[in-house]
């Protein structure tokens, strides 16, 4: 069998992993050939490969980003997308694909599976809001990057008596904020999930001055700071997503003109947290992940994505993953919202 990968979407610590995971046990065990194929969906729809083999990804574990390239192409927007995926497998001998991507690449992968194709998924996004898995690889490595950027933020804050504001990704799902606020000690942590209460947030600020600290704020990109979403410009990518940015910037705006004279930094992490090194967690979960879609083209379980139950790695069908965005529910954000830190 030929098997052709592909990623899609953002990078993310961790991809690496999959792809040599799935390249070398496919090919020891199962006697099996792959295929790379170049920036995501494009590749496929384009033809555009580069080989893949033991030998080529045995050193890529601890190599953060995707050595196969990525894009936001989406086949399910043109008329014959799916008609010309199949035309290009045929043409390049390619039996079976492996998707690893978040909620745009693996809804492709639902729909190709749905018109016949064999796929199966592996599920990316440091948002880790995919449903269906406990965690997504590259999560934890944007966590710790998080808090090791708001821990040397924290000490120049306290210095010069100055709020610092970090700003950090998540759309639709505040989950990365949720965790960088509590391991850092945040004093406001702000998500998409819940509304922004300005005032409050400026009392809680105005509060932890007067006791002579230094107030750190954590912020997701898609915080509805004043009733909306901050975006950086209107243009829309091929999945209809515009680009957030400037919510932080916002937040500050919208505190100096409750507390006089307040002197504030606002810090974007952005790509930073997705780039550089995965963690040791990453670098296990994406290759435990590559193992499971593996052996589930081994066992002919396609149309099913690999996830974290628990302490196992399981197949579950993609449309469980793509169904439902998983946000962060109120339970998870009230075990910090009643404490007066």
């Amino acid at each position: 069998m030929r098997v052709g990968v592909l990623t899609g979407g953002g990078d993310c610590p961790g991809l690496n992993a999959v792809i040599r995971a799935a390249v070398i046990a496919g090919a020891q065990r199962y006697g099996y050939e792959f295929v790379g194929f170049r920036d995501g969906w494009k590749g496929v729809l384009e033809g555009l490969t580069t080989p893949l083999d033991p030998a080529r990804v045995r050193p890529i574990l601890a190599v953060g980003g995707t050595i196969l390239g990525s894009s936001r192409t989406n086949p399910l927007g043109m008329e014959d997308g799916i008609e010309r995926i199949r035309a290009q497998m045929e043409r390049l001998g390619v039996d079976a694909l492996l998707a690893i991507g978040g909620e745009d690449t693996l809804g492709v992968a639902t729909a190709l599976h749905e018109a016949g194709v064999k796929v199966v998924g592996a599920p990316k996004t440091i948002d880790n809001d995919l449903s269906a898995t406990d965690a997504t690889f590259g999560f934890d490595t944007a966590v710790q990057t998080a808090v090791d950027a708001c821990d040397r933020l924290h000490t120049t804050g306290a210095s010069h008596h100055r709020l610092m504001i970090v700003e950090v990704m998540g759309r639709h799902a505040g989950w990365i904020a949720l965790h960088t606020g509590m391991a850092a000690g945040a004093h406001v942590t702000l998500l998409p999930e819940e509304p922004v209460d300005l005032d409050h947030v400026a009392a809680t600020v105005a509060e932890v001055l007067e006791r002579g600290e230094a107030p750190l704020a954590v912020v997701s990109e898609g915080a509805h700071v004043g009733g909306e979403e901050s975006t950086a410009h209107t243009e829309r990518d091929a999945f209809g997503h515009v680009q957030l940015g400037g919510a932080g910037e916002r937040l500050e705006n919208e505190l100096k003109a409750r507390i006089p004279g307040l002197s504030s930094r606002v810090t974007v992490l952005g790509h930073l947290l997705r780039g550089g090194t995965p963690s040791a967690g990453d670098r296990i979960l994406g290759t435990r992940s590559g193992l499971s879609a593996i052996t589930a083209v081994a066992e002919g379980r396609f149309g099913t994505m690999a996830a974290l139950r628990g302490t196992d790695v399981v197949q579950v069908p993609l449309s469980e993953a793509t169904g439902v965005l998983k946000t962060v529910p109120g339970s998870r954000v009230a075990e910090t919202s009643d404490l007066s830190w």
